[in-house]
């Protein structure tokens, strides 16, 4: 029984070994759950913004200074390859004058070829000067053999927080919350045991019964509303307290790299077209993680996965675009320090007066490691 079985393993992986990049992909697609994406049909088309505001303009900001960190970051411990500027972008937002071109054009080219990621990784050999460091202008038809020689493809996310001081807090946060939960079960336990003895209640006491400081993360209670003593009213006040400290519990506790779902599909598109490697990198201001979008499938694809390793929300400070939240730690650490920049407050005038005022980034260091890097991308030999 066993020898048939490894050799079965064996076939597979020679099989997979045998398949392009696309197909490999293309097959990890099949058992995506469709509940979150379904690759077969079309991408739902999106709506033009009608007016920017400052967070988004900030946001932008900062995702621009990411995309520069990282490049600056790979070309400057390299000799052997390069990063350049792919991604498309501009610098209008709604309400500028040419917007609405620059965004009818955008959504056809996501048709057409899919999403740009923003960097594109060559080897020295295959770079070509004369198109420079920055292809995001230029004609997708005039660039298909080129793109086709680069090694990866690059999304940058990017995250206003310091990582291990986010990490701390959180920590420090679910053991203060898990002493206050535990304090509140015992106090509604020792002082109104009685109240919850009497039919109709004693869920609510057999609930509070089975609390541990293991169990925390997956209770759950309706509050009751009870207002005819003064003892009952207070019995509802402690219920709510522990229904609070349980909220803050049972938090996502981890920062995450952030595939938003809507860009699935069009990132499955351009490696359909080009049959390039893509990751998705989250630059945080002290540090980067990355991932392959081959593991991103795998992983969103392993139901078991879904609470401890990734989650799948909608997104405030994106828009409420729904986005695949998976744990950074999860990914390989990229950049284990970065020097924050240095910003600035804008101002931009928009139509009729409205006045906006949002930060720009300049510089900053990333300190690339090079063995981690190599690894994720299968880089072999000199960097």
């Amino acid at each position: 029984m066993i020898i048939p079985r490894i050799f079965s393993i064996f076939v597979r992986m020679k099989k997979q070994q045998a398949m392009t990049y696309f197909e490999r992909i293309k097959e990890l697609t099949k058992s995506f759950p469709v509940e979150i994406a379904d690759f077969s049909a079309p991408r739902d088309p999106a709506s033009m913004p009608t007016q920017a505001e400052s967070n988004f303009i900030t946001n932008k900001e900062q995702g621009d200074w990411a995309e520069n960190l990282l490049t600056r970051a790979v070309n400057d411990n390299s000799r052997n390859y390069i990063a350049i500027k792919y991604g498309k972008s501009d610098d209008l937002v709604a309400g500028d004058p040419g917007f609405s071109t620059f965004f009818q054009e955008f959504q056809t080219e996501l048709d057409t070829i899919g999403k740009r990621p923003d960097i594109l990784i060559f080897k020295k050999e295959d770079y070509r000067e004369d198109l420079g460091m920055d292809i995001s202008h230029i004609d997708h038809n005039l660039l298909t053999e080129y793109v086709k020689k680069a090694i990866a493809g690059i999304e940058v996310r990017s995250s206003a927080f310091l990582l291990d001081r986010y990490e701390l807090a959180m920590q420090e946060k679910i053991q203060r919350c898990t002493v206050e939960a535990m304090a509140i079960r015992d106090r509604i336990l020792l002082n109104y045991s009685t109240l919850l003895s009497v039919p109709g209640r004693e869920n609510y006491l057999s609930m509070l019964q089975g609390i541990t400081p293991e169990t925390l993360k997956v209770v759950d209670f309706r509050c009751p509303s009870w207002k005819s003593t003064h003892d009952l009213v207070q019995l509802c006040a402690e219920f709510k307290s522990l229904k609070a400290a349980l909220k803050d519990i049972q938090k996502r506790t981890w920062l995450s790299i952030t595939p938003k779902v809507e860009d699935l599909k069009v990132v499955y598109k351009w490696i359909e077209n080009y049959n390039v490697p893509h990751y998705y990198f989250q630059v945080f201001f002290d540090k980067i993680y990355a991932i392959s979008f081959e593991k991103i499938l795998r992983t969103v694809s392993d139901s078991q996965n879904e609470g401890s390793v990734f989650s799948v929300e909608s997104d405030t400070k994106n828009q409420n675009k729904t986005t695949i939240k998976i744990r950074s730690t999860y990914g390989t650490k990229i950049a284990a320090r970065v020097d924050e920049p240095k910003h600035e407050s804008v101002r931009k005038e928009m139509d009729r007066g409205r006045l906006l005022f949002y930060i720009k980034f300049h510089g900053g260091t990333a300190y690339l490691d090079v063995d981690n890097f190599k690894q994720i991308l299968n880089i072999e030999g000199e960097f």
